[in-house]
């Protein structure tokens, strides 16, 4: 049987060899005070350079340390949901090895907790990034507010807390982990958060690039469908394809009233009537797909427990 332990750090780790001794050496000062039982995990997500290395000369002389190397680079989604699979602290906590997040803010994590949230998530009040990035950040965190209703300044921090129960919902892939927030938000969880300091980079280059803005705007399409239409995929695809199905016969029925009120008629060979016919062939479609999704769903045997906030008696 596994130890048990208060909480779990999990630090997802790509190419910090440099910042990670002073990393780990910060972390454990602030980890020791707490004066409760805790276990590091460190992901080395596909490292190229000595943080593989570096990771295992910290393991071998601290058994509270875990190590998991993935095969390849895969992403800090895979990383993280690959440490929540492993932790088995009753609180989990996140934060990047590149030591711009100050592990001495921990204390306040476990302090909003103690208020009886489930997940809280840093602001980096006083950011200390390039503007360019701020500027991004601002945007992403803006339209994302907007489109899912969950209201906080900083969503893509990477220091984050939260209660076991939360990462047990969480199936983190491609970019989500920049919605985590929303995911927890969706399933019903408290949220909030909570001000922290923030470290200009010391060492090493920042994993973010301008590709991510593509991929963020399918992501955010990702998680607003699981989150607005996960359990009801036919208000979606039945209104896409009603909506179709309406426009190919409105067509349709315009021509043929054309036809009988003044006589002019088209060819059923035209563009248009083939584009009608189209549309409403499409429509049903669409709608059909969205009926077999909600059979697929029903007859899934969804783990009931992620809705259950807990039982009495």
């Amino acid at each position: 049987m596994a130890k048990k332990v208060h909480f779990s750090i999990v630090v997802p780790v790509f190419n910090e060899e440099k910042n990670l001794p002073l990393f780990y050496q910060t972390l454990t000062r602030v980890l020791e005070k707490e004066e409760k039982d805790y276990e590091l995990i460190f992901i080395d997500d596909g490292s190229t350079d000595s943080s593989l290395e570096i990771l295992k000369k910290i393991g071998s002389s601290d058994k509270k340390v875990k190590i998991v190397s993935l095969r390849r680079n895969y992403g800090k989604s895979t990383a993280l949901d690959v440490g929540f699979r492993e932790a088995i602290g009753e609180i989990i906590i996140t934060l990047d090895a590149d030591l711009q997040d100050r592990p001495d803010q921990i204390p306040k994590f476990f302090k909003k907790l103690s208020l009886g949230y489930d997940f809280v998530c840093g602001w980096r009040y006083n950011r200390h990034d390039p503007l360019s990035k701020k500027i991004a950040s601002l945007v992403f965190n803006r339209i994302t507010a907007f489109l899912t209703n969950t209201h906080l300044h900083d969503m893509n921090c990477g220091f984050k807390a939260f209660r076991k129960e939360v990462v047990e919902s969480l199936n983190l892939y491609g970019e989500l982990h920049r919605f985590v927030p929303v995911l927890c938000h969706w399933s019903g969880f408290k949220i909030g958060e909570i001000k922290i300091k923030h470290n200009p980079r010391r060492f090493g280059k920042s994993k973010f690039g301008s590709g991510r803005y593509l991929s963020g705007f399918f992501d955010l399409l990702t998680v607003m469908f699981l989150t607005r239409y996960f359990g009801k995929p036919l208000h979606i695809f039945g209104l896409i394809g009603l909506l179709s199905f309406l426009f190919g016969a409105s067509i349709i029925f315009f021509f043929e009233a054309r036809k009988y009120l003044v006589g002019i008629l088209i060819g059923a060979g035209r563009p248009i009537i083939q584009i009608a016919v189209f549309l409403m062939i499409f429509g049903v479609q669409v709608f059909i797909f969205g009926f077999l999704a909600e059979l697929i769903i029903s007859g899934s045997g969804k783990d009931r427990k992620i809705f259950i906030k807990e039982k009495i008696g």
